[in-house]
């Protein structure tokens, strides 16, 4: 597998490439506003085509160039139903936004057990509903890697306030991936990679994090 993380836009979103080294075939995952032509030209440089846009989740930190991908290289887009309608209608979410972007049709469904593959790579789908209501990883279980949107983060996890988060739902999300082999590598919507053993807190997440 290769992977490689792209920090874009205000927030420094990790836009990712995620890639099948032996088929060439690859993934965008969230295409972060301001992602589109450095991902463009990583995927020439490495001779990667890509397959299919993968969404963790439909803030707009990690939506926002999604129809730039899309209609230059004609893919299809995958997210899981509940955050349709802020990749459809940007700022139905009601967060702020000071940039403008096109809203997007998905093309299919991600939700949870599903299977997806990128080239010979399966992934599994987890719904991870907290941050929003269709937050969902991505879980390689060959390579032991997790694409973790913003459910988990190095020492932290997404944020509840938002208008669409959902607090209760966030700790039997953290649950399910305390449950990974400690030796899975996540990576996060923002920041560094890290290891789910390496976060022994998570089975604490809900006494540390809960207002």
């Amino acid at each position: 597998m290769l992977i490689q993380a792209f920090p874009c836009g205000p927030f420094d979103t990790n836009a990712y490439v995620v890639a099948c080294e032996a088929t060439q075939q690859a993934a965008i995952v969230d295409p972060a506003p301001g992602s589109f032509q450095v991902l463009v030209d990583y995927l020439q440089t490495h001779k990667l085509t890509p397959q299919k846009i993968l969404l963790t989740h439909s803030h707009w930190d990690h939506i926002a160039d999604t129809s730039l991908f899309k209609h230059h290289f004609g893919i299809p887009v995958l997210i899981h139903p509940l955050d349709i309608p802020n990749l459809e209608r940007p700022g139905s979410d009601h967060l702020p936004c000071w940039i403008s972007y096109e809203g997007v049709k998905p093309d299919g469904l991600l939700e949870d057990k599903d299977l997806v593959s990128v080239g010979q790579l399966i992934f599994e789908v987890i719904h991870t509903p907290g941050h929003t209501p269709g937050g969902i990883c991505l879980y390689c279980h060959k390579e032991g890697i997790l694409l973790a949107g913003d459910t988990l983060f190095r020492g932290s996890i997404g944020n509840l306030s938002f208008p669409t988060s959902q607090p209760d739902q966030m700790w039997p999300s953290l649950d399910r991936l305390a449950q990974l082999p400690k030796e899975t590598k996540f990576y996060p919507g923002h920041g560094p990679s890290s290891t789910i053993g390496r976060e022994d807190w998570l089975p604490r997440a809900r006494q540390i994090f809960e207002n």
